[in-house]
């Protein structure tokens, strides 16, 4: 494997040796008291547990099943609220960008500019992205064997940015399943970057629901701490909410806000009993 760059993310460090960083928040911007509500208890809960904490909520959620799935305020409404989250707790901030048009606003506000998973391939809304500067966390497609991921990253270095996080999400399994193949973490970081494992999005059933997707939240768990377990893990993805059932969008899949601090001690017990 090659050598494992260290991505700093504001104060944090991510990357081997480091404690896995917590990326984690509901799915999409509600309002601004349910984001900020949601990332101060997040925030929270990591400093208890010892781990560090960036915001993930999005925006806009411009893939939907339907048409008519809520997909967030917008750009112009919802990069203010990010702003005053990251400023009033004074934490990194994470959301996906769609298009070009939006990635020099969301690079103004965000401390991580994300390529969605169906967006991965496309090479000239990657290395945009790139060319931002900021650190890019790059979205494994549900539809790429894991080391396909070599090509896309080799777009970012093509456009000079070296900050670069990767994620797997699962895996397309038949219609409307994806599974975790945890080799996938190994293969991705022999590229030599951080590897973040999206332990909800990787439960998701897409399109489950007919209208929207379901999800199996009650295999996160065991997945997170799988990931974290075989040691190429350097960070978690998960959204999170306070009634999952009862979110707008992706709440099959969601943990529910009150049952994160247990797992997050369990993930940090493994790290530890890994690292010494």
């Amino acid at each position: 494997m090659s050598r494992l760059r260290i991505v700093r993310i504001g104060s944090i460090n991510v990357g081997a040796g480091e404690p896995p960083v917590v990326i984690a928040g509901p799915d999409v911007i509600e309002s601004e008291r349910h984001v900020l509500s949601h990332a101060e208890r997040l925030k929270a809960i990591c400093d208890r547990v010892g781990l560090p904490y960036i915001l993930k909520c999005s925006y806009d959620k411009a893939n939907r099943t339907s048409r008519e799935s809520y997909r967030g305020p917008g750009l112009k409404k919802g990069l203010p609220i990010l702003a005053k989250v990251k400023r009033t707790l004074g934490i990194p901030v994470l959301s996906d960008v769609h298009c070009r048009e939006e990635i020099a606003p969301a690079a103004e506000v965000l401390d991580v500019l994300q390529v969605p998973a169906f967006l991965c391939r496309q090479t000239d809304f990657v290395m945009a992205v790139a060319k931002a500067g900021k650190p890019v966390n790059l979205k494994k497609g549900q539809f790429l064997a894991p080391w396909d991921m070599e090509h896309v990253i080799a777009k970012v270095e093509a456009a000079g940015n070296r900050r670069i996080l990767v994620a797997e999400r699962g895996v397309s399994f038949g219609y409307n399943n994806l599974v975790s193949d945890l080799r996938s973490l190994q293969v991705l970081a022999a590229f030599g970057y951080p590897v973040i494992y999206d332990g909800t999005h990787s439960v998701q059933l897409p399109g489950g629901l007919g209208k929207a997707s379901g999800g199996a939240r009650e295999f996160v768990p065991a997945l997170v701490r799988a990931a974290i377990a075989t040691g190429y893990c350097h960070g978690l993805f998960l959204e999170v909410h306070e009634d999952p059932e009862h979110a707008p969008c992706d709440g099959p899949n969601m943990l529910k806000l009150d049952t994160l601090e247990a797992l997050l001690q369990q993930v940090n017990a493994i790290y530890h009993t890994l690292n010494g």
